[in-house]
């Protein structure tokens, strides 16, 4: 029966101020929209990263050394902490690779194919970390023997710096709009108890403790929150394909698919902050209002 009153006056609170209860919601929505938006964006552009971390190498071109040398150097570069692989790469290598990259401009072919000494050989690095790339090209650069040193990593630090900006938005959304949402809750609950301002004078007078009285604002705020945070979890779940796809660097964006399970999981914790920003707008808003 206790329950079933507590509820009762909660839907009540609620009926007796729809807009302002409304915009509770919107707020809350328009919060974890941007800042769910931006953790699956930024997913995505890790997973860009990703696919650049398996494929970024520095390459040094070698000059005139014997295979021992190549060997010796080939053993100490694979020592770095910074190298996770390194392999040799003959001319005969690097001509096969050189057609297959350049199948459809055959008279290039046949340029490199006259002068293969264009293609020296080469060791292929690759980085434990796609940021590493910048150190082993400078560390290597300078070892004897070495012609030149190349990489093509400045994609990646585009992207990198692109995943930064995306952290710092959604940090940035989070405060800003976060705090706008609690603040609205807040209103909210404390014109609800300004309203019933008499009902509570009574209902004090008759002995109902303050915990009693506290409950349907505290519910009202939860579901404010939890409302929000639900139709938030929709939007970003059914619409974030386009957008993720558009920002991807990828041949293919198509290929680029969130997991079920990780837009599962994230809507949880979306759930949850909606419904602790809504448990704290109420006692935000009764703060002064209905103290013990």
């Amino acid at each position: 029966m206790r329950f079933q009153y507590l509820l009762t006056q909660t839907i009540q609170g609620i009926r007796r101020n729809p807009l302002v209860v409304a915009s509770a919601i919107v707020a809350v929505l328009v919060t974890l929209v941007l800042v769910f938006g931006a953790i699956v964006v930024r997913w995505s552009i890790d997973q860009d990263i990703g696919r650049w971390d398996d494929n970024v190498r520095v390459i040094a071109w070698l000059g005139d050394v014997s295979p021992d040398q190549v060997f010796a150097m080939q053993e100490e570069i694979n020592g770095w902490p910074e190298v996770d692989e390194v392999v040799y790469f003959s001319k005969s290598q690097a001509l096969e690779e050189f057609r297959e990259l350049f199948a459809d401009q055959p008279a290039l072919i046949e340029v490199v194919e006259d002068d293969p000494s264009v293609l020296p050989d080469s060791l292929r690095i690759k980085p434990a970390e796609a940021g590493d790339y910048a150190a082993i090209q400078n560390r290597v650069a300078v070892y004897p023997g070495v012609q030149q040193a190349t990489a093509a990593g400045e994609e990646i630090d585009a992207l990198v710096a692109r995943s930064n900006r995306m952290r710092t938005f959604a940090v940035g959304v989070f405060v800003v709009l976060g705090a706008a949402a609690l603040v609205l809750i807040a209103n909210t609950i404390r014109m609800a108890v300004y309203a019933r301002r008499e009902e509570i004078s009574i209902m004090r007078l008759v002995g109902a403790g303050n915990w009693f009285i506290r409950v349907p604002f505290l519910l009202e705020g939860l579901f404010e929150g939890v409302a929000g945070a639900a139709l938030a979890a929709l939007i970003v779940g059914l619409g974030h394909k386009p957008i993720v796809q558009m920002l991807s660097t990828v041949a293919d964006p198509d290929s680029i698919v969130v997991p079920t399970q990780f837009l599962l999981e994230q809507s949880l914790l979306v759930l949850a902050f909606g419904a602790a920003t809504g448990l704290l707008g109420s006692a935000l808003g009764m703060w002064g209002t209905l103290r013990d």
